[in-house]
């Protein structure tokens, strides 16, 4: 109303169309930068409309690197509340089911030491779990290595084969990325690739305290459980990977991203 007037009436002060509308300034002041945040935050819904158009599966930390690429840094919560509003929220169901723990093996099995630890920096727990991602004619299985406090990637492999090498490959990424301290908590559920004496001779090696979830309780890891789950609604089910070196590049950028 104001700033309408004003520019039908230059040459008037604000004070005196204040007094001519009998408003004080400040309620002027207030209700100027509403609107500006009204702006602004309409821009922002058309911005993640047109990201979640042209890329449909994106979840809610896609759209956060996204926007931070065009320039917009946002906390994610922000853009998770815009997308529940305007329902843009990707729900997608699993296609199918591959078993990957057989925790039915001569090795040792050992006590969930995670449950319980209250985190409080990076590196002072990771969770291991790996996965199974489907080709157009063939599994390949996916190993993982998150920092528990930060909820990070920061080692994974994918290879053909589901053995200890898989596992093996991911938990040496992890500690050449970032040369754990002795004492890290190291969880897992209880399958032969966890539980294998290579395996664990290299927890062992860099003083790790191991950790192995009770059976068949994925809540006991669900963090990885977690992780798996945006992996594959946001990533996997909306990809047709021609190959193995495709799925690899294509995980390789989200894994960075997320």
């Amino acid at each position: 109303m104001i700033t309408q007037a004003h520019q039908v009436h230059p040459e008037l002060t604000l004070q005196r169309l204040c007094e001519l509308f009998s408003l004080s300034r400040s309620w002027y002041y207030e209700h100027l930068e509403h609107a500006e945040d009204d702006a602004e935050e309409i821009a922002l819904r058309d911005q993640i409309e047109q990201i979640i158009l042209e890329f449909p599966g994106y979840g809610y930390r896609r759209v956060t690197h996204a926007l931070a690429r065009q320039g917009e840094i946002l906390n994610h919560k922000r853009v998770l509340r815009i997308m529940r509003e305007e329902s843009l929220l990707c729900h997608l169901k699993k296609r199918f089911v591959v078993a990957t723990t057989n925790s039915r093996h001569r090795f040792p099995i050992y006590p969930n030491v995670l449950a319980g630890v209250v985190l409080s920096t990076p590196d002072q727990a990771w969770v291991a779990d790996l996965t199974y991602i489907r080709l157009r004619s063939a599994f390949v299985y996916l190993a993982c290595i998150l920092d528990a406090f930060s909820r990070r990637c920061v080692g994974w492999h994918l290879s053909r084969e589901m053995t200890t090498q898989l596992t093996l490959t991911a938990l040496k990424q992890a500690i050449a990325e970032r040369c754990p301290s002795p004492g890290l908590i190291h969880h897992s559920d209880r399958g032969v690739q966890y539980a294998s004496y290579d395996y664990v001779e290299q927890l062992e090696q860099i003083g790790a305290q191991i950790s192995m979830s009770s059976v068949s309780n994925p809540y006991d890891n669900a963090k990885a459980e977690s992780f798996f789950k945006t992996l594959k609604q946001e990533e996997v089910y909306l990809k047709d990977y021609e190959s193995f070196a495709d799925a690899e590049a294509n995980l390789a950028v989200f894994i960075e991203e997320v």
